[in-house]
């Protein structure tokens, strides 16, 4: 058989293990959403082998999305890490046999300990299944290996299974992009929903304010100091009323030679956009292409600029 043949079988076979779980979406699946929303503790993943890979993954999707969760090896909790465990978790062992012995040694400690079992099993007249106070059977045909060895549509089964359970239990939590963000802040989600203009605009002396009878070419030297491309201009109250760009600089240097010696008040562009520190990054910068700027004061309450966000700054932070 040749390798295109082959890889497209694998698929099949892949693939119908995973339609046959449809079939199995019932009352024992609503019974192990509910064990587990009412679990006090936290949710302990088991497995071992391929299907442990399976199992830390399982544990790692319900941590990420609002379950509290750690993965167990099954042949290391028998070997002390069952310390772990308490009577408030609940405990998900996945075993395609359901038999193997460090499952069978695991299961009566977990019982004494009085925590809540449910099985993600391909036997469900498997020990694992007779000591599980709930069964979720990931049975499947064959597996797509010819040899019928290497765990493969049944490892599939389990995490299709286990993704089911997962997305249901986010979405019965309530749990919202928001949430999400806050457990990846290190991610692209995390710096779109959570970064704000507070966080990344430009201060002190990076953020140039000049009083608006200021002369160009004071106003010149003091946004060269600061390396920005525009300065903030305030009146005598320290509020913002216009700002000078790179654009107004070439724009009215045209017209007239002599604009180093004009005051800042007269070329400046008045009622600027503004942003405000608290306003998240993603939404500014929204802004910056919608009104086609590159940078834009950030004022506070009453109108004063404390900051200066361009759009490199944007950038650099993972903001598109």
């Amino acid at each position: 058989m040749n390798s295109i043949k082959r890889a497209r079988e694998v698929l099949e076979i892949e693939a119908n293990a995973i339609k046959g779980l449809k079939a199995r979406i019932g009352k024992n699946f609503i019974q192990a959403l509910n064990l587990i929303l009412k679990t006090k503790g936290r949710v302990v993943v088991c497995g071992m082998g391929k299907t442990g890979i399976i199992a830390q993954k399982f544990s790692a999707t319900l941590a990420s999305t609002g379950t509290p969760s750690l993965f167990l090896h099954t042949a290391e909790a028998i070997h002390g890490d069952l310390g772990k465990v308490t009577a408030l978790d609940a405990v998900i062992v996945l075993s395609n046999s359901g038999s193997g012995e460090e499952t069978r040694q695991l299961l009566p400690m977990l019982k004494k300990i009085g925590a809540k079992i449910i099985a993600l099993t391909g036997n469900s007249k498997s020990i694992l299944a007779k000591y599980s106070d709930v069964v979720l059977d990931v049975s499947v045909k064959k597996e797509a290996c010819p040899l019928g060895l290497a765990p493969t549509a049944s490892t599939t089964a389990s995490l299709a299974m286990a993704d089911a359970l997962a997305v249901c239990l986010l979405e019965l939590k309530g749990f919202k992009e928001e949430d999400f963000a806050f457990y990846h802040p290190g991610g692209a989600l995390g710096r779109r929903l959570l970064l704000t203009v507070g966080d990344i605009m430009r201060k002190g002396s990076a953020n140039p304010i000049v009083d608006e009878n200021k002369l160009i070419s004071e106003v010149l030297v003091k946004i060269t100091h600061a390396r920005a491309g525009s300065a903030s201009v305030v009146n005598r109250r320290a509020k913002l009323v216009g700002i000078f760009t790179d654009g107004d600089l070439r724009r009215h240097l045209e017209a007239d030679p002599n604009l180093s010696l004009r005051k800042v008040k007269d070329v400046m562009t008045k009622n600027p956009t503004t942003v405000g520190a608290q306003m998240l990054a993603a939404e500014a910068m929204r802004i910056l292409k919608e009104k086609r700027i590159d940078e834009v004061p950030v004022v506070d309450e009453i109108g004063r600029p404390v900051g200066l966000l361009d759009v490199q700054d944007l950038l650099k932070a993972g903001v598109v």
